[in-house]
C-alpha cells in the first residue's frame, strides 16, 4: 500500500511520517533550514501486518502544490493531516478537493498536535472534519487524535493503517508495465536511477523498457520496491528502477516522463475527458481557457475545448484538452486542472480517450463514442464502443491506450463475443450487416453496368456504412471469398452468377484479337492501330471491343490503345514480385524487368506505369518495389476471365 499524507504547511506531516516511520522524510539542506518541506519525501515501515508500507510526504504550502500532485498520483490511501490548534486552513481545502478529484479510495484524517489543546477542543475539530468530509467520497473517514511529540495516538494510528493495509485490493499486474517517475538520480557506483509509482503491470531486472515522451531506450540493471532489492516491481508498490541505456543520463529523465512497455509508447497532444468544475469556481469554462495540467508526475500547460457549450461551476461535462507539449497518458488516468497562476485547483476528471481528433471533436457519434468509452471495465468499454455509432474498434489501439496485452485481449474477444476483421473487432451483427450490404451493392451495379466484369473493391469500400479500413475491408471480401458468396476477379469483386458477355459477333471478333495478343509476343502485343491494319477491321471497332473486354476484366489497358490479356498482366505481376524478393532492398529497375520480358524499354515503361497507377508497385526515382499493402492485386490465385 502507498500511503499519501495532505495537508495545510506546518500541521505536522513529516513529523507524523517519522512518528510512524523512523525515517525523517525531508532531506534537503533547504528544508532543514527553513522547517518545511519542499520537495517529495519517501519513508517506508512494517505496520504490522508483514507487508512495507510506503509514504510519499508532500508539501503543503501553497506554492508546493503542483510537487504535492506530483506524489499524490497512483497513492492507495491519503493521510489528511490538520492541525488540532490550527484546524481547517485553506490548503487543506484544496488538498481534500484534490485527494476527492483523484478518487483516492480512502483517507484517515490525523488531527496532530492534540497535545496542545484540551479535549473539547479536539471534539469540536472532529465535528468540523465531519462537516467538511460528508460531501466528498472520504464521509465517514476515521478522525485519530495524534501528537508526533509525545506520541500519543501514534500506535491506534498505526493501526488502523494496517486495517485499511489489510482492505486495500491488489492492483492487477496482468497489464503492460507503467511506472510514473518522480524523481531521477544519479547513484555512486550504480548509476541513473528513478523512482515512482508503478501503475500497471510489472517489469522485471533485465526488462527493455522505454521513458516516454521522449522516447528514450532503457535497460532495467536493477530494482528496489518498496525500499527494499527486488527482482521485479509491480503495480501498486513504489519502485526505484537502476537504469542503463546509451542515452540515459539524470538530466534527460524528468519528473512527469513514464517508464513503460516500449508497445505502449504513444504520445498525445489532445486528451479527450470528462472534467469536473469545482463549484468554487469564479466563472464557467469556455473554449480555449488556459490552464494547467497534471497529470501522474507531469504538469504542462493546456487549453480546455468544452464539448456541448460552456462548462459552469460544480458540473461535469466532456472536454478536450490540448496541451502544449505531448504526454504519456492512457485510459483511465485521473488528472488535475489548476489555473495558470497556479493559486487554485480548477477541477479534476480521467482521461477517457488519449487521442482525441483535432476535427469533429463534437459530433453527436463522436460523443455517443466517448461515453461508450467511460467504462472502467475493459470488457464493458470494448462492447460498449462496438455497438455505439462508430461500431468499428481497433483493438491494438484500444488495448494500447488501456496499457493491456494481446492476451487480454483475445479474453475481451472471448468475454464480449466480438470478432476480427483483420484488426478491428466488430459485433457478429455489424459483420452480417456488412455482408449483406455488400451484396446488395454488388447486386445494383451488376444490373446496372451488366457487361462491366464487376465492381472495383475501392469503391465498394468507400459505399460501405461504415466504412472500413482497407485490410479489414479485404479480411471481409477474403472471408466471404471463400465462402462463395462473392468473386476476386483482379482489382474487381462479382457476385458468383454475374457473367459479363459479349454479343455473338463482337464475341467472335474478340476470339481472333486474343489470338494476337497472347503467344510468343505476350509481352509486346500489337497496338489497336497496328492489329486494325493487319486484319483489316475498323480500328474505333477494335477499340471498342477491347474496351468492353476491359471492363470485364479479360484485357488491361496498359497504355494508350496498349491492350494486354489479363493471364499476360497476371504473369507481369509475378515477375515484378519475384524481382523485389530476389533484391536485397526490395528495389529493382526498369531493365531488370525489361530483360525478364524480353521487350524494349518504353513498353516495360509503360507497364511499370501502369503497376504504379494501380498501386502494385512503388516508384522512387528510376528504381521501384512491390507495394505490402497490395501486393495480392493481379495475383496468380485470381480467376481469369
Amino acid at each position: 500500500m502507498i500511503v499519501g499524507t495532505a495537508g495545510h504547511i506546518d500541521h505536522g506531516k513529516t513529523a507524523l511520517v517519522k512518528a510512524l516511520t523512523g525515517t525523517d522524510a525531508d532531506r534537503l539542506a533547504e528544508e532543514k533550514a527553513r522547517g518545511i518541506t519542499i520537495e517529495l519525501g519517501f519513508a517506508y515501515a512494517d505496520l504490522g501486518g508483514g507487508k512495507v508500507t510506503g509514504f510519499v510526504d508532500v508539501p503543503g504550502h501553497e506554492r508546493f502544490v503542483h510537487t504535492m500532485l506530483a506524489g499524490v498520483g497512483g497513492i492507495d490511501l491519503a493521510l489528511l493531516v490538520i492541525a488540532a490548534d490550527d484546524g481547517i486552513m485553506p490548503q487543506t481545502l484544496e488538498h481534500l478537493a484534490i485527494l476527492d478529484l483523484l478518487d483516492v479510495s480512502g483517507a484517515i484524517v490525523a488531527l496532530t498536535k492534540s497535545d496542545l489543546v484540551g479535549p473539547e477542543r479536539i471534539a469540536a475539530r472532529e465535528q468540523e472534519i465531519a462537516a467538511l468530509l460528508a460531501p466528498t467520497h472520504f464521509a465517514g473517514a476515521p478522525v485519530i487524535a495524534v501528537s508526533s511529540l509525545s506520541g500519543a495516538g501514534i500506535a491506534e494510528l498505526r493501526d488502523a493503517l494496517a486495517a485499511a493495509e489489510a482492505r486495500v485490493a491488489a492492483r492487477a499486474r496482468a497489464g503492460r508495465f507503467r511506472m510514473a517517475v518522480d524523481r531521477s538520480f544519479v547513484l555512486g557506483g550504480a548509476g541513473v536511477v528513478v523512482t515512482g509509482t508503478v501503475l500497471s503491470g510489472e517489469v522485471a531486472v533485465g526488462d527493455h523498457i522505454l521513458i516516454s515522451p521522449s522516447q528514450l531506450p532503457a535497460r532495467v540493471r536493477g530494482i528496489h520496491m518498496q525500499n527494499r532489492k527486488s527482482d521485479t516491481g509491480f503495480a501498486g508498490q513504489r519502485c526505484a528502477l537502476n537504469l542503463a541505456g546509451e542515452e540515459i543520463s539524470r538530466d534527460v529523465i524528468t519528473r512527469g516522463d513514464v517508464a513503460m512497455d516500449p508497445a505502449l509508447h504513444a504520445p498525445s497532444q489532445r486528451l479527450d475527458i470528462r472534467l469536473r468544475l469545482l463549484a468554487s469556481e469564479p466563472k464557467p469554462v469556455i473554449t480555449w481557457t488556459p490552464a494547467r495540467l497534471h497529470i501522474g508526475a507531469a504538469e504542462v500547460g493546456a487549453r480546455i475545448v468544452p464539448l456541448g457549450g460552456p462548462l459552469h461551476p460544480g458540473e461535469a461535462r466532456l472536454v478536450q484538452l490540448v496541451l502544449d507539449q505531448p504526454v504519456a497518458a492512457t485510459a483511465g488516468d485521473h488528472l488535475i486542472l489548476r489555473d495558470v497562476s497556479a493559486r487554485r485547483t480548477m477541477g479534476g476528471g480521467r482521461v477517457i480517450d488519449p487521442h482525441g481528433p483535432p476535427r469533429k471533436r463534437a459530433r453527436p457519434e463522436r460523443l455517443a463514442q466517448l461515453v461508450a468509452a467511460e467504462h472502467a471495465d475493459p470488457a464493458e468499454a470494448l462492447a460498449a464502443l462496438a455497438q455505439s455509432p462508430a461500431a468499428l474498434v481497433d483493438l491494438p489501439v484500444f488495448l494500447r491506450d488501456r496499457a493491456l496485452t494481446a492476451a487480454q485481449g483475445a479474453a475481451l474477444l472471448e468475454q464480449t463475443g466480438l470478432i476480427l476483421l483483420d484488426q478491428i473487432a466488430v459485433t457478429r451483427h455489424r459483420r452480417d450487416a456488412l455482408q449483406a450490404e455488400s451484396a446488395a451493392l454488388l447486386a445494383a451495379h451488376h444490373g446496372e453496368n451488366p457487361d462491366l466484369q464487376g465492381m472495383a473493391r475501392e469503391a465498394l469500400r468507400l459505399r460501405l456504412v461504415p466504412r472500413l479500413p482497407q485490410p479489414a475491408f479485404m479480411a471481409l471480401m477474403r472471408a466471404e471469398a471463400a465462402s462463395g458468396r462473392i468473386v476476386l476477379d483482379g482489382s474487381f469483386l462479382r457476385l458468383p452468377d454475374h457473367k459479363p458477355r459479349l454479343s455473338t459477333d463482337d464475341e467472335a471478333l474478340y476470339t481472333r484479337i486474343a489470338q494476337e495478343l497472347g503467344g510468343e509476343t505476350r509481352f509486346r502485343p500489337p497496338r489497336v492501330r497496328d492489329f486494325a491494319t493487319t486484319s483489316g477491321n475498323d480500328e474505333a471497332e477494335v477499340r471498342r471491343i477491347l474496351r468492353m473486354a476491359a471492363r470485364q476484366g479479360r484485357v488491361d489497358l496498359v497504355a494508350r490503345d496498349h491492350f494486354f490479356l489479363r493471364a499476360t498482366t497476371i504473369e507481369m505481376a509475378a515477375i515484378i514480385r519475384r524481382l523485389g524478393a530476389a533484391s536485397e532492398t526490395g528495389w529493382f529497375t526498369a531493365p531488370a524487368f525489361r530483360d525478364e520480358v524480353n521487350n524494349g524499354r518504353k513498353v516495360a515503361i509503360e507497364i511499370l506505369d501502369f503497376f504504379d497507377r494501380h498501386g502494385l508497385t512503388l516508384r522512387r526515382g528510376d528504381l521501384r518495389r512491390v507495394n505490402p499493402h497490395r501486393i495480392d492485386l493481379f495475383s496468380a490465385e485470381e480467376p481469369v476471365p
